[in-house]
C-alpha cells in the first residue's frame, strides 16, 4: 500500500461518520498526491429518469474538493477546518452509471501560497476543480469551487 493509499483510511472513517455522505455511499478510491478519486453507487443516487441525481453529482464533487484539501493538509501535519466558500457547477450529460468523481487544485502553483497564508494568518482560500466522468469518457458534470481553511488553534 502506497503512502497515498494509506492516507485514504482516515477519509473513509470520516465519510462513514457523516450521515449525508454515508447516505450517498461515497467511497475514497484513489489518491496519487495530486488528484483524489471518489465513487458512489448509482443505486443510492438515482433520479426519476434512471440517471444520477443532480444534487448527488454536486454533493460528490463538493465532498471530493473538501476531502482533497483536508487530506493534503493532514499530510503536512496541519490541522484545519475546510469549508466550501462558493462553487459553480455545470451539468453536461446524463449519467446512467456509478458516479466517479475526481478533484484537483485548479492551479497547483497556488498550493504553497495557500499553505503559507494559512500558517501566517490562520485562514486561506484556494480554488479546486472537480468532475464526475462518463464511462465512455468526458464529463457528466464539472465544478469550479473556492474552499476556505481555518487553522485549528
Amino acid at each position: 500500500m502506497s503512502q497515498y493509499q494509506a492516507a485514504l483510511e482516515p477519509l473513509r472513517t470520516l465519510f462513514a461518520a457523516m450521515p449525508p455522505v454515508a447516505a450517498l455511499g461515497v467511497e475514497a478510491v484513489d489518491f496519487d498526491g495530486e488528484r483524489l478519486h471518489l465513487r458512489a453507487p448509482l443505486a443510492a443516487n438515482v433520479n426519476d429518469k434512471g440517471s444520477a441525481f443532480g444534487g448527488s453529482l454536486a454533493a460528490l464533487m463538493t465532498v471530493a474538493g473538501w476531502a482533497l484539501l483536508t487530506l493534503r493538509l493532514w499530510q503536512l501535519g496541519i490541522e484545519a477546518e475546510v469549508y466550501v466558500a462558493d462553487s459553480s457547477i455545470r451539468y453536461l450529460a446524463p449519467l446512467h452509471a456509478d458516479l466517479a468523481a475526481s478533484a484537483w487544485l485548479d492551479d497547483a502553483r497556488d498550493w504553497d501560497g495557500f499553505v503559507a497564508t494559512l500558517r501566517e494568518r490562520g485562514r486561506a482560500r484556494l480554488k479546486v476543480a472537480a468532475q464526475v466522468g462518463l464511462p465512455e469518457g468526458g464529463a457528466a458534470s464539472a465544478m469550479q469551487a473556492r474552499f476556505v481553511a481555518f487553522a485549528k488553534r
